[in-house]
């Protein structure tokens, strides 16, 4: 065991149960359920996968203690009816079955394994769920009451209902006893059913379960424990999970209260998960890092650590609960990497480290750990397109990981080919690099040729453009790049591929992944030099990141831009919206003029991206018009009609083409028909994301 890693690869305790280390799986939602919503195989092989990578102490995701009212995800009709629901609950026997398979799957390497209950009381974080619903909190608000969007007004719960409640939590933790798990978390953060006890903003109560004192206020939640406790085995350990401190509304609790609200929670919890939470923004403060979008607010929470761009910025709340609890674990989570976790274990911060992403987008990051292998870590890119999909209802998917939750589908096992190939990937894209390393993963030798004068397609141009704030490109593209070089395949680049080229190669297998072409305006004015079309941006991009790292060009583009003052965006999806936000940073007057209707705007951001941009625009008088029919190009700017009225001209010293990109039909045409087993993948069959590439990639790798 190497001492850079000694203290998170330590055994630890909580309550009655050794963990293999100081790494725990913290809580996140996959919807792998099954249609009747029992633990089937998809969802017992993705957290088999998690156990079997090493990890220390598993947390199942978060699984409603009462159905439907307790669960924030589901499916709902036109009229309020529920279709069906997309989150675990365990409120019946019938339950037990399945999540009995799924410890004995995760026992089974060693692994000890916990699962978080939670009841979502007024919080509707998708926003889908109806009004109709018997929403019912600590106290009764109104709609103007409400802090904020994100909840259903709720009903205050009578005493007996609050007994029942309880029942409720307890008989879900004697089920999991029943199913084998090690350990349950009691989920009373975010604005679920339990924080809106422990907050006075929501609890104006004046009985036992009131804010009155520190022992009414925790009450529930320590009744929800006790009582947990008393049904299940001493063996059976209850850890939970609260806001320590709340930001962002007046009556919000404090550090202060939330270290005593911490002290009297230890007297009968194993462990203590420490969460912030800021009201304004639907997922609070859950993912710290996505709050510096696209800009850090002013009032940045204090008692936080914003050192790290939100990174572990929940590690002083621990501190703080630390320094008065001596008696039981606490921890916290935050896009925390192995680093970081050593550190703060080292400096007493942290009892454990939590983490999530960075577990989805390597399931093998702690045995990698272990062994030495720290290069071959696939690291967390932070762009939550895994949160996005939850907030859709949809089921859990990682950008870079392409396998994730497919453990058990066929056409996604790595297996040695029954005949080993020469393979040529031309185009060194997501898509082309993840096609070559899943090919030569298996055994075939293969070979890769770019164009440009480095690998990863297009990512370099768009970490310069998203300013490197929010999503960690350039470690996504050294991973590639490390594991194209280790597993032997040979790179080229700097080689535009040739139908000459791939004859004389004489390969068994061709992959074209050379990319998408760009769309060409036809409008009046298109030629003019004010007119700068995408595929000239991104030629000039690449040409300077020959020399400067994306890092290096985006800070230089602060200083100088060959764009003019004021600018015209044509094209309101992902890319002219990112494109806006580079150049209003840049002191830029930009106005963002979209083809359709208002819903596509953006279209392809994550939800809670594009919420907080649109705000930001307003800010800072970014103009955005939808529906827009363009005109004509002119030496002012551009002409566009809309909604039937007369042409009207938008001023601007440059017009941006950002409009969607095609199919790389010349390239598709040039070497098509050369080799027998031909395939065309990524960007240039159909361009999308990021995340299409490198699940077209990794299928045709798999395929070969």
């Amino acid at each position: 065991m190497s001492n850079r890693f000694q203290k998170i690869l330590e055994p630890g305790m909580i309550g009655p149960i050794k963990t293999r280390n100081r790494i725990i799986k913290t809580a996140s939602g996959t919807s792998y359920m099954d249609d009747d919503q029992t633990c089937g195989d998809r969802m017992i092989a993705f957290y088999e996968r998690l156990a079997k990578g090493g990890v220390g102490f598993l947390v199942v995701e978060s699984c409603g203690v009462e159905y439907p009212l307790g669960i924030q995800h589901a499916h709902y009709d036109e009229e309020g009816k529920l279709i069906r629901g997309v989150q675990l609950h365990l409120d019946d026997d019938r339950f037990i079955p399945g999540f009995a398979r799924l410890t004995d799957a995760v026992h089974k390497h060693g692994c000890p394994v916990s699962i978080q209950f939670q009841h979502a009381g007024p919080w509707n974080p998708t926003g889908l769920l109806p009004r109709t619903r018997d929403t019912c909190a600590a106290s009764a608000m109104t709609e103007k009451e409400l802090p904020g969007p994100g909840f259903n007004p709720p009903r205050a719960y009578t005493k007996q209902e609050i007994e029942d409640q309880i029942d409720h939590w307890a008989s879900a933790a004697e089920r999991a006893f029943k199913a084998g798990f090690d350990a349950c978390e009691i989920n009373h953060g975010t604005c679920h059913q339990g924080s809106t006890f422990l907050s006075r903003l929501w609890n104006k109560r004046e009985d036992e379960y009131g804010t009155q004192n520190y022992e009414n206020r925790t009450r529930f939640l320590r009744n929800c424990i006790a009582e947990a406790k008393r049904r299940c085995d001493k063996n059976f350990a209850v850890h939970c999970l609260f806001n320590i401190v709340e930001y962002n509304h007046p009556g919000a609790t404090t550090l202060q209260e939330g270290v005593e609200m911490a002290a009297a929670v230890a007297q009968v919890a194993d462990g203590i998960s420490c969460r912030a939470h800021r009201y304004g923004q639907r997922q609070g403060l859950v993912h710290p890092d996505r709050i510096l979008y696209p800009e850090a607010p002013c009032d940045l929470p204090k008692d936080l650590d914003w050192s790290r761009r939100g990174k572990g910025a929940a590690v002083p709340l621990a501190e703080a609960v630390k320094a008065k609890v001596k008696n039981i674990p606490v921890w916290a989570a935050g896009l925390l990497d192995p680093e970081m976790g050593e550190e703060y274990l080292r400096k007493g911060s942290l009892d454990f480290v939590g983490m999530t992403r960075r577990l989805l987008a390597d399931p093998e990051l702690p045995n990698k750990v272990r062994e030495g292998r720290h290069e071959d870590i696939r690291w967390c890119t932070g762009c939550l397109h895994c949160l996005d999909v939850r907030n859709k209802n949809q089921k859990l998917e990682c950008r870079i990981n392409a396998n994730l939750g497919k453990e058990l589908l066929p056409e996604f096992q790595v297996r040695p080919p029954d005949k080993k190939k020469r393979v040529m990937v031309v185009g060194g894209g997501p898509s082309g690099m993840e096609a070559a390393r899943v090919a030569a993963e298996r055994g075939h030798s293969v070979t890769l040729y770019e164009k440009d004068a480095y690998l990863g397609g297009l990512i370099p141009v768009a970490a310069v453009v998203k300013d490197l704030e929010t999503e960690d490109l350039n470690r996504f593209v050294a991973y590639m790049v490390t594991q194209l070089e280790k597993l032997g395949v040979q790179v080229y680049l700097k080689r535009e591929v040739t139908a000459e080229v791939v004859k004389r190669e004489k390969p068994d297998a061709l992959v074209i992944a050379a990319g998408p072409d760009h769309a060409r305006t036809n409008l009046p004015g298109a030629v003019a030099p004010k007119c700068v079309q995408a595929e000239k941006m991104h030629r000039l991009v690449k040409t300077f990141l020959r020399f400067f790292t994306s890092r290096q060009l985006q800070r230089l583009s602060r200083m100088w831009l060959p764009i003019g003052k004021s600018v015209v965006i044509l094209g309101g999806t992902l890319h002219g919206f990112q494109l806006a936000e580079f150049l209003a940073k840049r002191g830029r007057t930009v106005t963002v003029v979209h083809n359709g209707p208002e819903k596509e705007l953006g279209d392809r951001m994550t939800i809670d991206d594009l919420h907080y941009l649109v705000a930001w625009f307003k800010q800072n008088h970014v103009s955005v018009w939808d529906n827009a029919v363009y005109k004509e190009i002119t030496p002012e700017g551009l002409k566009i009609a809309q909604h039937g009225r007369l042409p009207y001209l938008l001023k601007g010293e440059n017009v941006i083409d950002t409009q969607d990109l095609i199919p790389n039909r010349k390239m598709i045409d040039r070497l098509s028909g050369l080799v027998a087993e031909t395939h065309v993948i990524g960007s240039c069959k159909e361009p999308g994301m990021i995340v299409d590439a490198i699940q077209d990639g990794h299928k045709i790798g798999l395929v070969l």
